[in-house]
This record gives C-alpha cells, sequence and structure tokens, in this order.
C-alpha cells in the first residue's frame, strides 16, 4: 500500500534523472500512483527516453504551457481525470540571469514571468475540468523572500509563482483543490548549471545548513511532493514547505 494508490498524476520538467520532477515521479510511481508525464518539441524525445527509467511506463504527452493550442487540449490529452500535478516548469533567458539585473530588457523578464509563475495559473485552469476533488497542484521554487546572488529575474519570477500559488489556493480551494510549493535547496540539476554564479550557494548551505545539505540528493524534495500530493495534508494549501536542511530558519 502507497500513499498515492489508485491516484493518477501529471509531472511537468522530466528532462534528466538528476531533476527534482524525475525524483517526484519515481517516488509518486513507488507509492501507487499512475504517473504521466509532460513534454514539448525537440525535448519530447528526451522525456521519452528518461520515462523509460522510471520503475513503471509513463505516458509523455505534449504540453507547452504557453502554448493555448496545447492548453486547451490537455484535458483530453491526459485521457481521464486526475488527481494530481507537479509544476516544475521554469526558464529564464541568459540576459536575465547572472549579475545583470540592472540592463535586462523586459522582454527577458516578460519570458521568465510568463515561463516560470503564470505557467503554474495555465495549467491549473486548463486541466481543471479533469481535477478530481481533493486534488493537489505542487510547484518548485527557490524561496523568493531574500535576493540571492546571479539568480536575478528567476528570483523575481520565482516570487511571482510563491504569490500565484497563493491565489490559485484562494481561488481552487472551494473545489476540494490544493495548491503549494516546495522550496528546495540547491541542487546539481540542468536547471542550476544554466545559473551562471550558482556555485556560489555551494558553501553556504554546506556551512549553514543546520541538517546538512546534499546537492546531488533530489529525493528529499520529491518525498515532500509525494507527501503534498497525498490525502495527509487534507487541509493545508497556500504553502511553501522548505525543504533545504534548515537553512531558511538561520540567521548568519
Amino acid at each position: 500500500m502507497g500513499i498515492l494508490d489508485g491516484k493518477r498524476i501529471l509531472v511537468t520538467g522530466v528532462l534528466t534523472e538528476s531533476s527534482i520532477a524525475f525524483a517526484a515521479a519515481r517516488l509518486a510511481q513507488e507509492q501507487g500512483a499512475e504517473v504521466i508525464l509532460s513534454s514539448f518539441g525537440r525535448q519530447m524525445k528526451i522525456t521519452t527516453i528518461i520515462a523509460e527509467r522510471l520503475p513503471h511506463p509513463a505516458t509523455v504527452i505534449e504540453l507547452d504551457a504557453t502554448n493555448e493550442d496545447d492548453l486547451a487540449a490537455l484535458p483530453e490529452r491526459l485521457g481521464g481525470n486526475i488527481d494530481g500535478i507537479v509544476h516544475a516548469i521554469a526558464f529564464a533567458p541568459k540576459d536575465a540571469l547572472g549579475g545583470v539585473f540592472l540592463d535586462t530588457p523586459f522582454e527577458s523578464v516578460s519570458n521568465a514571468v510568463h515561463v516560470s509563475s503564470y505557467s503554474l495559473k495555465a495549467i491549473a485552469v486548463a486541466a481543471k475540468p479533469v481535477l478530481n476533488p481533493g486534488a493537489a497542484i505542487v510547484g518548485l521554487t527557490f524561496d523568493a523572500t531574500v535576493a540571492w546572488p546571479a539568480y536575478d529575474w528567476m528570483g523575481v519570477a520565482k516570487a511571482a509563482l510563491e504569490s500565484t500559488s497563493r491565489y490559485l489556493a484562494k481561488y481552487l480551494g472551494a473545489d476540494g483543490i490544493r495548491v503549494n510549493l516546495v522550496s528546495a535547496g540547491p541542487l546539481k540539476t540542468t536547471a542550476a548549471k544554466s545559473i551562471p554564479g550558482f556555485e556560489a550557494f555551494e558553501d553556504v548551505w554546506g556551512t549553514r545548513a543546520p541538517l546538512g545539505w546534499d546537492q546531488t540528493n533530489t529525493e528529499p524534495a520529491g518525498k515532500a511532493i509525494v507527501a503534498l500530493l497525498s490525502d495527509w495534508f487534507p487541509a493545508t494549501t497556500g504553502e511553501m514547505v522548505h525543504v533545504d536542511g534548515g537553512l531558511h530558519a538561520t540567521g548568519a
């Protein structure tokens, strides 16, 4: 018996085995869920290959979270009702990261916010007709209550994501749908490698996290996602759960 027995879960953002999304998909299957993955464009082939490394087969459907046609087709492509969504989608152009905050043009800011923040609302609304009562949506953030070096406009986009999740929690609560976020510490994922200067976080977490922090282990974040997808948090919504070794709670 698993805590997700009988549930169908859509997991976005699976591109590599080192991703939090992959850990969430694997753990969800191990806890009894049927997992559906989404991808788009040239990434479809990559996601399909990575899907073969999960414990059980997983269907991969087309979903570009910024494409209105894909969003409109989402309920049909899911092939039935679902009980949860993992939002693991984020992107910022190179000129929006790495210490160039003051020089980033609005077009790049808009792109980052559209993909990384608005997409949470877009997918939630698109999937709403097939979300079962008691369904859970779980997104990924990197605590945007403070400014981080190098993170720049992605930090702003994550702040928008965090606010979006709270508003979704407010407006979807009447339908029994929960919306929460997991704020993971820095992990050596493909997304992290794309941020210039992200290695600056290594020493900070290594010396300040009370529980310590392994930047290669995505399982703690994956477990938190699965827990929030389950029925074990029936009255929790609009929350951000830190999975960062406790660093968020410490001072200098």
